[in-house]
């Protein structure tokens, strides 16, 4: 059992309110909110004065050694959750990836095996598809029944390696909204990727920069667009992984409103920086920015995703955190294809969008919480368990200094890659106490992490946050066949 933690004098803040409160912990659980609250024998005490108490931070989109492109993530499962504590985050809900053929149930048993003995917090999985098979629909319905796994990842790029099609697309829609679980998408046109990719070969692109030229706004916005027409006739939820231009958010925003039941995720680089990285002149610093869909080159475009944020027309913060260092990106010194990709971002999230959002004037301290927490949350059916501060969740805690400020940078961060892509920022807010599953993680900016202490977090289907509007709405849209006479008249023979 964890012992009693009391945070004292802090402004407690939830997506939908703030109040002056003192939190009160026991056994991993939040006991009491309230005023002047006494301690218990031996409790430890953390001073909250000046300070906002805030759910922990939840980052909806990380790659812990993620094996890929020949090269295996350098940031694992502890080094990356003990640098998303020190950031404030308290949850990642990570990727298991089968390749073609292998079945989910043991690509799933393997990232478990990779996972539990390293972990300093909870986490979960989402599982991507990646082939598709009868074998692959009774896999899908054994996480989901078995295994607490809600949600499913399509790509629709990485021709030849995890690509699937519209037909396979649509079979896995279907097989989702059988199993009340959510679609995600990695939205590019692989076919065109791959296409203009040989263009910046033939054309003699070979750094970096090819893999911007070849990968334009306009092949993700398409490919954000197609899936949400194939997961609306399919009557699936869609959740729009990595949000990177403003022609993607626009299309989501455009298909909102006329009511489709789709997410997006920005991420913390397509809000902290920008695709002009990749034409400097130094190879290392172009590469350690590839990722997949790109940076924009527009230097806008981080500001145009943070509105879109604040106004809701996107809806919560994720990293694509998968860091290769610098070495390993040499494997594409020559040839762009072959970078693997990945950027960090764990460990900086939540400053990144405190600096870029409410020090910028476009989100309150409430709608900070709701992009970062709450809104995972409520999307994965973890809530109120999770992203909120309320009596019966658990213990997920962040004492968030508003006044603090840092430079970011790879010499001082706790990730395990040798780069970092917000290198030089002066960002604002940061954790001094963290508090996971009732235990102080981070106390008085000081990390004590230790290895498994982590929980996997099973996630039920069926989240009335999800599926209660394409619960009604399928009742008052259900087709119905015309009433009319049988046709008499001459019938044409066929054409021989």
């Amino acid at each position: 059992m964890s012992p009693s933690v009391v945070i004292r004098g802090g402004k407690v803040v939830n997506h939908d309110f703030t109040e002056k409160a003192d939190v009160l912990i026991e056994g991993g659980k939040i006991k009491e909110v309230g005023h002047d609250l006494p301690v218990p024998k031996g409790a430890t005490v953390l001073d909250a004065t000046h300070k906002l108490v805030i759910p922990g931070g939840i980052d909806t989109h990380t790659h812990m050694q993620l094996p890929f492109m020949g090269q295996v993530a350098i940031d694992d499962f502890y080094s990356g959750t003990r640098a998303a504590v020190a950031g404030g985050t308290t949850m990642i809900i990570d990727f298991v990836i089968p390749q073609k053929g292998e079945g989910l149930l043991g690509a799933y048993d393997k990232w478990r095996g990779w996972a539990d003995p390293k972990v300093c917090v909870d986490f979960s999985f989402h599982v991507a598809v990646t082939w598709w098979s009868d074998e692959v629909k009774r896999d899908m319905e054994t996480l989901v029944k078995e295994r607490g796994v809600n949600s499913f990842k399509i790509f629709m790029a990485y021709k030849g390696v995890f690509q699937l099609d519209d037909s396979q697309m649509i079979e896995v829609f279907k097989t989702c909204r059988e199993l009340g679980a959510l679609a995600m998408v990695h939205a590019e046109n692989g076919d065109m990727v791959a296409e203009l990719q040989q263009k910046m070969k033939t054309l003699g692109i070979m750094g970096p920069e090819g893999h911007a030229l070849s990968r334009p706004e306009i092949v993700e916005a398409e490919a954000v667009n197609r899936a949400i027409m194939l997961s609306n006739q399919s009557h699936c939820p869609l959740y729009v992984v990595h949000v990177m231009s403003k022609s993607a958010a626009d299309s989501i925003t455009l298909n909102r409103q006329k009511g489709q039941v789709v997410f997006g995720e920005p991420i913390a680089a397509s809000l902290g920086t920008d695709g002009t990285n990749y034409f400097h002149k130094c190879w290392a610093h172009a590469a350690g920015h590839v990722l997949s869909p790109p940076l924009r080159p527009d230097p806008t475009t981080p500001m145009y995703l943070m509105q879109q944020l604040a106004n809701g027309n996107l809806d919560c913060v994720g990293t694509d955190n998968c860091t290769f260092n610098t070495a390993q990106k040499a494997v594409g010194k020559d040839d762009f294809t072959k970078i693997p990709n990945g950027v960090n971002g764990v460990e900086d999230r939540m400053s990144i969008v405190w600096t870029k959002g409410v020090c910028a004037g476009l989100i309150d301290e409430c709608k900070f919480v709701e992009v970062t927490s709450s809104k995972a949350a409520k999307i994965f059916n973890l809530y109120p368990k999770k992203g909120r501060v309320a009596v019966g969740s658990d213990a997920d805690l962040v004492v968030w200094d508003t006044s603090a400020s840092r430079m970011i940078s790879k010499d001082t961060h706790h990730q395990a890659v040798n780069f970092n892509i917000f290198e030089g920022q002066t960002v604002f807010g940061k954790p001094v106490h963290v508090i996971s599953g009732g235990h102080v993680v981070l106390q008085d900016g000081e990390l004590k992490v230790s290895r498994g202490h982590g929980n996997y977090i099973p996630r039920q289907a069926h989240c009335s946050h999800v599926y209660n509007i394409l619960r009604h709405r399928e009742k008052t849209e259900q087709p119905v066949p015309v009433t009319r006479g049988p046709y008499t008249g001459p019938v044409a023979e066929p054409a021989k």
